[in-house]
This record gives structure tokens, C-alpha cells and sequence, in this order.
């Protein structure tokens, strides 16, 4: 789990609210909330009913409000602020289904993603799942993984930086819950409202695909904490210090395909790579350890995130200080020094991932761990490196295991009147 904050969410716009007695009825609309945020949801706003008129309804918090862009030059859930609530899941084509099934599913899936991340409701068949909350920053984000461009006859189309990824020692990889011909990333603040988002998606999929897997995840809930802060995974570590921003000079070099010159296949541009990755914890392992212990096995401090050399969390590592003993404050085989990008060749990823809880097994060991997505603009430049240095010597391998894997070519965004994936599949 190479460690590098992440970005802030965007800030929360309005929504074009419907009335109620539209088909297509604003899930916000309901509410009255169309351009409203900032404002707590009082008790007598949560006894409203569905009928009443909008003028008369409580606005949602600012938490409800907060809504995520469809269209853009990239696709949403990338470079997102971490939401509440998360679903993984990849799907393969059903057999006989080829690139005009294919171009239909997407076609679909882009317009039911555009809604929902309005605050729309489905556009037929809605569960009303979500029906009374607004957008809560959802974003829905598609991928294409390797099968996909033969069962669909653009293996010319196919880039090879989606060649699939080298084997990893700490690898224990599930093929029946890896890889897929598609893949779909949805999350939001809100877990009713990512479980409507997912069911809709799968009911959209129809005879065209079927799930090939699917995982659930979580994150701290925006505003849980006094301030805004890097997220802290199930191990009790802040995950993510070293994450690249947006504000960077390099980081859309390092995280997304350019429009020309990078040797990737044009329907590429301005789209990127997730390497999926569902992380194991062996936490009563790791729960074992002392505090000392815990610090030197990541290099950092586990109450700031500060490195073991001194300074604050976003404080240069001190890779060369050395204890009264003349012993490395941080330890070679740190986790924290081992993935840093300088340590890498400047191998450097976006990290996005969700935290997972699958029960207790039989022997009372949590299944619990890291739902890891990372970005890049090449996966042979970006992720590889690093696991690969990662595999050779770092202290947290000895208490992770990789029980899954997926490598998925995400296309740019779709522009107005656009599907994702459009420029592939029809050009």
C-alpha cells in the first residue's frame, strides 16, 4: 500500500430541481433543496412527507447537497475528495453479447450516471431507495479491463499499458473476484444513496453483462473529525500523506493520459489507469505489535502521521538521521521510506481507496482490510515500481496479504451528449 492527502471535494452546486409531479422527479426537487447547502436538516424537516410542496420543505445539509460533475474533460471519482460509502464492482459481457451490446450497456450507464449524480431519480423502474436525499457527492466512474476488447473485436483498440500486471510475492489472488471485461467505481457520502446508484447500475446491465464481482467499502464520513484531515485506514494509520494534488505541476502528467504523444490509443486522452487491489489486514497480527513497533514497520508517527525523523505530518522525511545508538531513525525497510517517489525512480500513484469489513471467519479473525484504487497515466511507471520494491523488503508486507487484483483502462470524461467510452466503441 504505497502511501501518498488526498485532494478536497469540490464545492457543492446547484441542481436544476423538477417539480413533483414530473416524471423524472428531482430526488432534491423533494425537498425543496435546489441550490441550498450549508444549512442543518432540523426535526421538522425530517417529519416532511414526499407530497408536500417544495417551498414548504426543510433544505438539506450541506453534506446532502454536495454534487459531483457528470461531464468533464475527466471522469468523476477520480480525483474526487474520499467519500462516506463505496461499491466496486466488475461485470463481463454475457456470451454472444459484442461491441454494439457493449455501446447500448454504456449508453445506458452514462445516462442513469448523470442523473443520480444530479440528484435525479432513475429514469424508470426507481426503487426510491434515495428518494428523499440529495446528490451526496456521488460519483459513478467506468473502466474497460483487458477481455473486454476481445469480446468485443477492438483488440487493435486495446492499449498496452492494459497488459496485465506481473506477479507479486504477497500476491494470493482469488481469480473469481479479479479482473473483469468492466468494471464500475461508484461512491458518496450517503450509503443509501451509493446502494441506490449500484442498484441501478446492475439493473441497467439486463442481458447485456452480468456481475462478475462486486465489493463494498467505507471511509470516515466528511465532518466527522474538527477539521479536515488525511483519512486513517483500519490499521489506526494516516493513509495517504504523500498522495500528489491537483495543484502540482506534474500531476496530471503522472496521473492522466495526455492527448497526444504518449503512445496510448486516442480514445484514451484525458483518461487514466485504476489498478484495483483488495488488501487483507491481518490486523490481529498487527494488533499485537507495540506502538513503537507499529511506528517503525511505517516510518511515521501514528498519532499525527509525522515522520519517525521529526516535524508534523507534511514534514520532509529525514531519510539519513540517525538515534544516539547511530542506528536510522527510520528503519530501511520502512513502509513509508521504501514507497516514497524518490525512492522510486518518481514512481508516483493517486491513491483513492475505501476501507472493507467482511465478517469475522470462522476463527474469529476480522475479513477486514483496504479496497485499494490507485491512479496513473501508466501502470508500468506508476504502480509496478513501486509494488515491486514493496515486495522485496517492506516491514507492513508481513502483516497484508493481496487477495485480489484488477488492472482497467478508464476513458476521459464524456462531454455533453456524450457516453463514456463513446469514442472507442464508435470510432
Amino acid at each position: 500500500m504505497p502511501e501518498q492527502s488526498l485532494p478536497q471535494a469540490t464545492a457543492p452546486t446547484g441542481a436544476s430541481a423538477e417539480t413533483p409531479s414530473s416524471p423524472g422527479v428531482s430526488r432534491r426537487a423533494l425537498l425543496g433543496t435546489a441550490g441550498a447547502s450549508g444549512l442543518v436538516l432540523g426535526a421538522a424537516g425530517a417529519a416532511v412527507g414526499y407530497a408536500a410542496a417544495p417551498s414548504q420543505a426543510a433544505p438539506l445539509s450541506s453534506l446532502g447537497a454536495d454534487m459531483a460533475m457528470f461531464h468533464g474533460k475527466h471522469q468523476p471519482g477520480i480525483t474526487d475528495g474520499l467519500q462516506a460509502k463505496g461499491h466496486l464492482v466488475a461485470f463481463d459481457l454475457a456470451p454472444g453479447a459484442g461491441r454494439r451490446e457493449a455501446a447500448a450497456l454504456l449508453r445506458r450507464w452514462s445516462a442513469t450516471a448523470e442523473r443520480l449524480m444530479a440528484g435525479e431519480s432513475a429514469s424508470s423502474d426507481d426503487t426510491y431507495v434515495a428518494r428523499d436525499a440529495g446528490p451526496s457527492s456521488l460519483t459513478v466512474t467506468f473502466g474497460f479491463g483487458h477481455s473486454f476488447f476481445s469480446r468485443t473485436g477492438l483488440e487493435k483498440q486495446r492499449p498496452a499499458s492494459l497488459d496485465p500486471l506481473p506477479d507479486f510475492s504477497s500476491d494470493h489472488l482469488d481469480k473469481a473476484r479479479s479482473d473483469g471485461d468492466l468494471w464500475v467505481q461508484i461512491g458518496a457520502d450517503d450509503a443509501l444513496v451509493a446502494f441506490h446508484a449500484l442498484r441501478a447500475i446492475q439493473k441497467d446491465a439486463g442481458s447485456a453483462a452480468r456481475v462478475r464481482w462486486q465489493m463494498n467499502g467505507f471511509n470516515r464520513t466528511p465532518g466527522a473529525t474538527a477539521h479536515p484531515m488525511t483519512a486513517r485506514n483500519l490499521m489506526g494509520q494516516i493513509d495517504g500523506t504523500r498522495n500528489p494534488k491537483p495543484a502540482d505541476a506534474d500531476f496530471d502528467k503522472r496521473i492522466f493520459v495526455p492527448a497526444s504523444g504518449s503512445g496510448d490509443p486516442a480514445w484514451m486522452a484525458n483518461g487514466s489507469y485504476a489498478v484495483v487491489r483488495r488488501i487483507r489486514m491481518l490486523l490481529d497480527d498487527w494488533e499485537k505489535l507495540s506502538l513503537a513497533a507499529q511506528e517503525n514497520v511505517i516510518g511515521r508517527r501514528k498519532a499525527n502521521g509525522a515522520p519517525l525523523s521529526g516535524g508534523s505530518e507534511t514534514t520532509a522525511m529525514d531519510l539519513e538521521k540517525t538515534d544516539a545508538k547511530g542506528d536510522l531513525v527510520v528503519p530501511l525497510n520502512a513502509h513509508a521510506r521504501i514507497s516514497r517517489p524518490d525512492q522510486n525512480g518518481g514512481a508516483a500513484i493517486l491513491r483513492r481507496p475505501f476501507s472493507y469489513h467482511d465478517g469475522i471467519d470462522a476463527d474469529g479473525a476480522p475479513d477486514a482490510g483496504l479496497l485499494f484504487v490507485c491512479w496513473q497515466a501508466d501502470p508500468l511507471r506508476g504502480f509496478v515500481p513501486l509494488q515491486r520494491k514493496l515486495d522485496r523488503g517492506d516491514a507492513l508486507s508481513k502483516y497484508i496479504r493481496h487477495e485480489a487484483s484488477g488492472l482497467f483502462a478508464v476513458p476521459g470524461g464524456a462531454a455533453k451528449g456524450e457516453y463514456v467510452g463513446q469514442r472507442l466503441l464508435e470510432g
